[in-house]
């Protein structure tokens, strides 16, 4: 029997792991790194152990760390969650060697699966050796690890080389594995997959499929189960293949055998051998929890003969700090509130007052609805996302809500392209105008309450200033005995929370939140301006500023001031978050300065780097 249990990982997934065996009367042990030392991971385990450092790297890739600290806090099993070192076959057998109970795959089906080349010849399947014209558009992709990293579509053959280049670099920064391969891209297929358990008893089970097509740089934003819209042949197919992939490596524990669904043919992609980040809407649908499970295979325990039946549907929506109409720019900060209505599951792995730090992946949480039918558990996320309380960074809360309302999700029509189709609609500011009103509003209620009353007699109009959406508002109120006016609508009330007007002839209510000079009216953001500009707060133009904070990771080749540059060109790179980013030229023209340096850190404003145009 398993006592207690170390997760060898950190955030959402840790604080998953943690719920089910606190419900099981089973201890648990965090492990942490100096930026998560006041994580929500760290506080609510029983025990944690600090590994020192901030990076992957120097923390959370580190095996042998883990099993120490493991054996310190008397842990007796080991949860590896995902990504990190879940998929490490090294790792799993130091755990085994330790005595401890590894909670997953056998180590030889990890190194038969993880490695997505090996599992392809496994399944008989050839990578392309030699990429000719006639196979672009193609996809290089790391052979080890997930999560999007390591992945880059190329469509001309010129920018192979380039492309391999930048995949090997950050596969080998992600996972400590640079191998890549290279395999036909399918456009506009739709991701499919199917989730496993099996026991150590030779049951295995094929637990229903998840559609998992709204992706951003090869990473889920939305998942849903079951997969709509899929025949009962190409169903059976799908669990058929599943199945004979676990079978074929003697696979225990739960996994993930992944497809991509195109023409209506399945053509397998790879297996993950581990929890994934999606499988809270597999539990809703056939009503288990998958960590319990998990354990009960670890300690050797049966499975059933036959999987429970699925009921109704159920979809899941990734919020994340960042930025979907700036290239999905990390976004860092103070997480002021995170707040669903009943009735949706929120896996999380932050509460309010927490900071989003620039070393991790940007999930804040993720949302779960589960209904009867497709279209009412689609509905009830959208509209639970859409009331949400999410004070801080920008987030991509807005995108998830009009990507469940676009006719093509939901009539089920969705491929793996849809971003490229529709972002700039999906992202196309839509404020309420009335937002710098109520929040100019609040703010005088506030102050009114410190500072005195409303005034007896007709002031001057009182100016206050907001940016939202990018664009800067003016707002324009009066003071009166009968409290605050304001052209063209009624103010009904004024608190520093609530701001109640009647637009024609309909009353709106506006709840207000403000933290420093970042107000949140509803679920619109804005930011307060000074009544005075700062006069320093300027850059000469052709200024290249960090778009987040982060690490120059690298300088292009043989740049140096007084280098030619074209427009378009990368510059340096940037990693925030488990992604690279790129700093490309402005213009056609010199680079007059150059700032950044590899291994610099930098803030997000950080002048890196100025370029002149040619006609300057």
């Amino acid at each position: 029997m398993i006592t207690s249990v170390l997760v060898a990982n950190r955030g959402e997934i840790a604080c998953r792991v943690f719920r089910t065996c606190r419900e099981l009367g089973i201890r648990t042990v965090a492990v942490f790194s100096d930026a998560d030392e006041h994580a929500l991971h760290a506080r609510v385990a029983d025990a944690a152990v600090r590994l020192p450092g901030s990076t992957p790297a120097e923390t959370y890739l580190r095996g042998e760390a883990i099993v120490k600290a493991a054996l310190a806090a008397g842990a007796d099993a080991v949860h590896p969650g995902y990504g990190f070192l879940s998929e490490n076959a090294a790792f799993a057998r130091a755990v085994t060697d330790a005595a401890l109970t590894w909670i997953g795959p056998p180590p030889e089906a990890i190194e038969a699966m993880a490695s997505k080349t090996r599992a392809k010849e496994l399944l008989g399947i050839a990578p392309l050796d030699t990429v000719t014209e006639a196979d672009l558009p193609v996809l290089v992709k790391a052979a080890a690890g997930g999560g999007g990293r390591g992945m880059r579509v190329v469509r001309r053959l010129a920018d192979l080389d380039a492309e391999r280049d930048a995949a090997r670099a950050e596969a080998q920064s992600a996972f400590g594995d640079g191998e890549v391969f290279v395999e036909p891209y399918v456009e506009n297929g739709r991701h499919v997959e199917v989730q496993i358990l099996a026991d150590t008893h030779g049951t295995v089970w094929a637990l229903g499929t998840r559609d998992c097509s709204l992706q951003r740089r090869h990473q889920k934003v939305i998942e849903e189960a079951p997969a709509p819209g899929l025949s009962e042949e190409l169903t059976r197919d799908l669990y058929d293949q599943a199945v004979r992939a676990a079978r074929a490596v003697d696979y225990t524990g739960a996994g993930t055998v992944e497809f991509l669904v195109a023409d209506g043919r399945a053509h397998f992609l790879e297996m993950n051998t581990r929890l994934q980040v999606e499988h809270p809407v597999t539990e809703a649908v056939f009503g288990i929890d998958l960590v319990a499970l998990q354990l009960r295979v670890a300690e050797g325990r049966p499975l059933g003969p036959e999987p429970p039946r699925a009921r109704g549907h159920a979809v899941e929506a990734r919020l994340y700090a960042e930025d979907p109409a700036a290239g999905w720019a990390p976004q860092t900060g103070r997480l002021h509130r995170l707040d669903l209505p009943d009735g949706v599951r929120l896996d999380t792995g932050y509460t309010d007052g927490d900071d989003i730090g620039v070393h991790y992946d940007p999930m804040l949480a993720k949302a779960v609805a589960h209904a009867a039918t497709r279209e009412e558990a689609v509905r009830r996320l959208a509209g639970a996302l859409e009331r949400a309380a999410v004070h801080g960074p920008v987030t991509n809360r807005d995108l998830l809500v009009r990507s469940l309302r676009h006719e093509e999700f939901t009539a089920a029509r969705m491929d793996t392209g849809f971003y490229g189709r529709h972002l700039p609609a999906l992202t196309t500011p839509a404020p309420d105008p009335y937002a710098p009103l109520a929040a100019a509003l609040a703010d005088a209620s506030s102050r009114s309450r410190f500072g005195g009353a409303w005034r007896n007699l007709p002031a001057q109009p009182q100016v206050k200033r907001y940016v939202m959406a990018g664009e800067e508002h003016e707002v324009r109120y009066r003071h009166t005995r009968t409290g605050p006016r304001a052209d063209g609508v009624r103010v009904l009330h004024t608190a520093p929370d609530l701001v109640v007007l009647e637009v024609e002839g309909v009353q709106r209510r506006f709840e207000v939140a403000r933290y420093g000079d970042q107000v949140h009216v509803g679920p619109t953001r804005l930011t307060a301006l000074p009544r005075f500009p700062d006069p320093t707060a300027q850059h000469a133009p052709g200024s290249l500023l960090a778009p987040m904070p982060g690490t120059v990771v690298r300088v292009a080749e043989g740049l140096r001031e007084g280098s030619s540059v074209e427009a378009g060109r990368p510059l340096l790179w940037l990693e925030a978050m488990k992604m690279e980013h790129r700093i490309t030229a402005p213009v056609t023209g010199t680079l007059t300065a150059l700032h950044a340096v590899p291994g610099q850190q930098v803030a997000v404003g950080s002048l890196l780097a100025v370029v002149r145009g040619e006609g300057d």
